[in-house]
């Protein structure tokens, strides 16, 4: 025995089968299935971009801020932690990442444009861009360099007696952040002549 429909089932059916409706529903399906593809492509292209292989894409950086780099703790060190260009430039959430990207599309801007693409020219505009690099870490207070280094966490009585005040101060006092002193911990200094306070 067939069971009878509802009329208001009936009335929906018919509204939703209009050609009016089917269209909704054909754009509906296609900016569902379009944005999942356009979300999964843009956090590929996020993840891809925030590599070290994506870093040292260029010879400008290979060449130089990373030779640089495999010779310091933060590349080889006796417990085996190694880290990578973007876990120190790269903040890790997700909001602080994409302005960070948007503000590294500079970089790659002077990439294209021929700015930095010899090493002299890297060098030319080194303290600049370090500068600019060492202002923006201070502004975060260092948040790239707490992912790794929890100032909870740091055991004062296995630093030198120079590390242990200013961490057990300075630090402690907000007045100061990791990058106030350890400017040039990965990378050689640029020429520092005329800048205040060197």
């Amino acid at each position: 025995m067939k069971l009878p429909i509802p009329e208001f089932l009936k009335r929906y059916w018919h509204f939703l089968t209009r050609p009016l409706a089917l269209a909704l529903w054909i754009i509906l399906a296609f900016g569902f299935f379009a944005g999942i593809i356009f979300w999964g492509g843009f956090n590929t292209m996020m993840e891809m971009s925030n590599t070290e292989a994506f870093c040292t894409s260029c010879h400008e950086m290979r060449d130089t801020v990373f030779q640089e780099m495999k010779t310091t703790i933060h590349f080889s060190n006796r417990s085996g932690v190694r880290a990578s260009c973007p876990d120190c430039h790269v903040p890790h959430e997700w909001t602080h990442k994409i302005v960070r990207k948007v503000q590294a599309s500079k970089e790659l801007w002077g990439k294209i444009t021929g700015k930095i693409d010899t090493p002299r020219k890297f060098e030319e505009h080194r303290l600049q861009m370090a500068m600019r690099e060492w202002d923006r870490m201070k502004k975060n207070d260092s948040r790239e360099c707490r992912n790794c280094h929890n100032f909870d966490s740091m055991d004062f009585s296995l630093q030198s007696k120079r590390a242990a005040h200013m961490h057990s101060t300075a630090l402690a006092s907000g007045e100061l952040t990791c990058i106030d002193c350890h400017k040039g911990i990965a990378h050689k200094l640029p020429d520092m002549s005329g800048v205040p306070g060197w």
